[in-house]
């Protein structure tokens, strides 16, 4: 830990930010594949509808995307400030805590999505086939909540102790898993292939699970698992942190939901079908900017809590240039060659080049993403739960959600394409004026501490 302390204390931003990101962005990106895999897997061997189907159920396991971040958001923020200040009396307690809190709250959640499966979906405005196949998919995707939390959770631990390589190796090689079983499942499960593909990646998550806990248990150096209980001491400190990174996972549900609701309320089936092949690009095209993410936050974590705050300014303006540069590499390809990248996904070429245009539209802010993102996670880094609560908010609920009920209403349904790029540019500005404000409180602080 002493090693990794320096070094996030002491090495080059420049340097700090490939050895942090790398293997994060890998680890991501292969983690990414999971879904987008299951999307290309679903529309070349299943149908299009069955791919609507799984593609509007995603947004539906957000709900567990939620529990892991607040919990391994939070968690792992609390862990970078305690090795900046070296207080290893909470280093102890944060594992017992984190297996603890996954448990209950994963339980209730593996409860409910079973059980309210159809009206979720339902929420998203599919019927027919597609409701049918999603309610099959979403149900045994919701039995492996309990496995996919914990992983997850406890992987944002090891990020935030700064171990991003064994971090990368462990969710890389689940991801790995469930793509070389997606085939394999569909073909064994023949007319029951959406099944298979569901099973393929709750067998995944299971196995990855063990894997993590083993780490934990066997091979970990410095973060034990000691008493499995919840500390209650711990649980202000994770949860105003994570509690931002949770709402960002719900309220892009919500967000998702209404974007396909109003796809098949102005269009049709064909618009709800080409909403799901763009969602599921989209989310994989954020996947390495996650990835970036989870690098810069022991970086600026560790920094932040030893008041060196000059430090934490360039380190964080060094990641919002390679985070803007990453999402570059997504976006300018895509744009350039929407048709070919939608029929991934769809194999029916009239839907893919009725949707070429809107496409674009909708996918055409993605390069102020990487800001968007680094701004967020510096803000959990620091524990500034305010402002980051305010961007996520303003982002998904109060700005976007009245917009995208009444848009549609005025300009049809281009507007359903075209209101969350707009809105989202919006938000960024108000991210980057509440930076600069951070940015100056500090330069304050520095002048106090001279």
């Amino acid at each position: 830990m002493t090693d990794e302390r320096s070094e996030l204390l002491t090495q080059k931003p420049i340097k700090l930010m490939f050895k942090l990101c790398t293997p994060a962005i890998i680890g991501m990106v292969v983690i990414g594949l999971y879904s987008f895999m299951d999307g290309v897997y679903a529309g070349q061997m299943l149908g299009s509808k069955e791919m609507g189907a799984i593609s509007i159920a995603y947004p539906i396991t957000f709900i567990n995307n939620g529990i892991a971040t607040l919990i391994g958001i939070g968690s792992a923020s609390l862990l970078s400030r305690a090795i900046g200040k070296k207080d290893y009396k909470t280093i102890d307690k944060i594992m017992g805590n984190l297996i603890a809190t996954v448990l209950l709250l994963s339980s209730i959640v593996m409860v409910f999505g079973i059980i309210f499966a159809k009206q979720l979906l339902q929420l998203s405005g599919a019927e027919g086939d597609i409701l049918e196949f999603g309610i099959r998919y979403l149900r045994i995707i919701f039995l492996g909540s309990i496995f996919v939390n914990f992983a997850q959770s406890a992987n944002m631990v090891m990020r935030g102790e700064g171990i991003m390589k064994k971090a990368m190796l462990i969710m890389g090689f689940g991801a790995i898993l469930n793509i070389i079983l997606d085939p394999i499942f569909i073909l064994l499960f023949k007319e029951k292939g959406l099944e298979g593909l569901a099973m393929a990646t709750l067998t995944s998550q299971i196995i990855q699970a063990i894997i993590t806990l083993k780490y934990f248990l066997t091979k970990s150096k410095f973060i034990k698992i000691k008493k499995i209980k919840i500390e209650k001491s711990l649980l202000k400190d994770i949860f105003s942190v994570g509690i931002s990174a949770m709402m960002m996972q719900i309220l892009s549900m919500v967000q998702q939901m209404l974007l396909y609701r109003m796809a098949f309320k102005y269009g049709d089936q064909t618009q709800g079908i080409l909403m799901a092949a763009s969602l599921r690009i989209q989310a994989f095209s954020f996947i390495p900017l996650w990835g970036m993410s989870q690098g810069l936050q022991p970086a600026i974590g560790t920094n932040y809590g030893v008041k060196m705050y000059d430090r934490v300014k360039k380190i964080n303006n060094t990641f919002v240039l390679g985070a803007t540069v990453l999402a570059m590499i997504f976006w300018l390809p895509i744009e350039l060659f929407s048709k070919q990248v939608l029929s991934l996904f769809i194999t029916n070429e009239s839907i893919v080049n009725t949707g070429i245009s809107n496409f674009r539209i909708f996918y055409s802010i993605f390069i102020l993403y990487g800001l968007m993102i680094m701004m967020i996670t510096f803000f959990q880094s620091i524990g500034n739960a305010k402002s980051a609560g305010i961007l996520v908010f303003s982002r998904q609920l109060i700005f976007f959600v009245p917009a995208i009920i009444i848009m549609p209403k005025i300009f049809g349904i281009s507007a359903v394409w075209f209101t969350q790029p707009l809105f989202d540019g919006i938000v960024i500005l108000l991210g980057t004026l509440l930076l600069l404000k951070e940015y100056k409180k500090m330069s304050k602080l520095t002048l106090v501490n001279a």
